[in-house]
């Protein structure tokens, strides 16, 4: 196990330390934490980068801190629509799902897609037909229900305004969550979830859910999961091009993240960050925005979380 690894975020933006209390900005450090640890025991348990990532994301959707899961944002129609994905970075088999309500952890059915389904991606009520036949476990609206999560809305409730989680407007809660692992077989694995934007309208899916932009693994490379204005990271197809890099480029994990959320990202207009890791252990945490929810641990020794830049 000498070279297991984990990283996780819980979202970037416009996080100051003027815009937590210490008592929040403990808790959300203690719940990072734990995300943390549920992976890393799973690696450190003989289990895989997949056990692993999930682990991690299903904490973090369990957590109402967190624009995911039971954290997850008010739509324009007043409800909770989640996206999901998942890739194992040894076969490049993957799985996704977007648009479900309901699905307590959209993270497990992304896994189940992967690997009962003959399918990539499926979406709305197919994706919870499947949800059911595979026993998911689902909750009841008031599940989701947050009241700062429902102020938010009732901001903008009735407008053509949408809010971006990690925007300065989002009151102290921030979004997408996701993880990345090495496990002890040297495979690489990345899992990203979300509630999406406040007052989204139309079906908007964002860059959680899409294979190669806000989620990629790739023993080849590296296994990336990102978090920031989902629009410009799909246009950037940002989680692919740092793994193109590496293999392409020769760039390394670093070169080839800060590249990407530093430069490239920047010049189309798109802010955010991501975490990444290699089969060599490496971690990257890049992010361009003033802070990210982020947190690694290694089997050398290391395991911080942090929130500010």
């Amino acid at each position: 196990m000498s070279n297991i690894s984990i990283a996780i975020h819980g979202g970037a933006g416009t996080i100051l330390p003027s815009s937590l209390t210490p008592e929040l900005e403990r808790a959300y450090k203690a719940r990072l934490q734990e995300a943390l640890d549920a992976g890393y025991h799973a690696l450190k348990n003989g289990k895989t980068a997949i056990d692993a990532v999930e682990a991690s994301v299903a904490a973090l959707e369990d957590c109402p801190l967190f624009n995911a899961g039971k954290g997850s944002v008010f739509t324009s129609e007043g409800t909770h629509e989640m996206d999901a994905s998942i890739m194992d970075g040894a076969s490049l088999n993957a799985g996704a799902v977007s648009s479900i309500t309901g699905v307590k952890n959209p993270i497990q059915l992304s896994r189940l897609v992967m690997e009962h389904s003959d399918h990539v991606f499926l979406t709305g009520k197919g994706a919870e037909d499947f949800a059911r036949h595979m026993k998911c476990e689902f909750e009841e609206q008031d599940y989701f229900f947050d009241e700062l999560r429902h102020q938010q809305w009732l901001s903008v409730k009735g407008t053509d305004k949408f809010q971006l989680d990690h925007s300065s407007l989002a009151d102290k809660k921030f979004g997408t969550v996701g993880a990345v692992a090495l496990d002890q077989h040297g495979n690489v694995a990345a899992a990203t979830s979300t509630g999406g934007m406040t007052n989204k309208k139309y079906g908007r899916v964002g860059d959680s859910p899409m294979i190669g932009a806000g989620n990629y693994a790739n023993n080849a490379t590296c296994a990336v999961s990102c978090t920031g204005s989902g629009e410009y990271f799909i246009r950037a197809v940002v989680a692919y091009d740092v793994a193109c890099l590496i293999e392409h480029k020769g760039l390394t994990l670093q070169e080839a993240c800060k590249e990407v959320i530093q430069n490239r990202l920047i010049k189309i207009g798109g802010d955010g960050g991501l975490i990444a890791v290699d089969t060599s252990g490496n971690i990257s945490l890049e992010f361009n925005t003033e802070g990210m929810y982020r947190g690694r641990r290694n089997a050398q020794g290391l395991n911080e979380v942090a929130i500010f830049s």
